[in-house]
């Protein structure tokens, strides 16, 4: 069982369907409009993404969107048959629903730090990865992800969306401090 660092609180659910930036539905709006690097969270952003030409720095995906099994041409784009055909490196990490662990929080630090893109394939669920990922993700870089029915919320890695993010994962339940550790570079 792989070390639950911060677990969702149910009264938190609501507040986190607010997107954390402006939502955009084309892509080639969002890139025009993104810094680099660019962190995907998602299985259909990073499509989206990897459709309109540009790969991640890193992408997380869990081969899921709302809670079903993505179809096999965004899974055979985003994962392929036999690796991640678009990315440098794949790295499988375990994160159940509603939770953050240790191990996801670490492979995105070091998927961030690294020249390669990354590409983390998650066994459980991605979701709440946006959060770390702002405070992992360089100044002026972006972080994408995926609004159910609405678009891809993109986010730029500034004080206002650190602080943000921070706020976030200080109401969820656990170890706020291991969280900041764990993503600093």
């Amino acid at each position: 069982m792989p070390e639950e660092i911060l677990t969702l609180p149910e009264g938190l659910r609501g507040e986190l369907k607010d997107p954390l930036g402006p939502i955009y539905t084309d892509t080639e709006g969002l890139l025009a409009d993104a810094g680099e690097p660019i962190v995907a969270v998602g299985d259909i952003v990073t499509y989206h993404l990897l459709e309109a030409g540009h790969t991640p720095a890193v992408a997380l995906v869990d081969e899921r969107t709302k809670r079903e099994s993505v179809d096999s041409e965004v899974k055979k784009a985003v994962v392929g048959d036999n690796g991640a055909p678009a990315f440098d490196e794949r790295i499988a990490v375990a994160n159940p629903a509603a939770t953050l662990t240790a191990e996801l929080l670490s492979a995105l630090r070091a998927a961030v730090a690294s020249d390669a893109t990354t590409l983390l394939v998650v066994d459980g669920e991605e979701d709440l990865a946006a959060l770390p990922a702002i405070l992992a993700a360089p100044e002026a870089a972006s972080v994408v992800y995926g609004q159910p029915g609405e678009g891809m919320v993109l986010v730029t890695a500034d004080e206002s969306a650190r602080d943000r993010a921070r706020s976030l994962l200080e109401r969820m339940d656990g170890d706020l401090p291991a969280v900041l550790d764990a993503v600093r570079p």
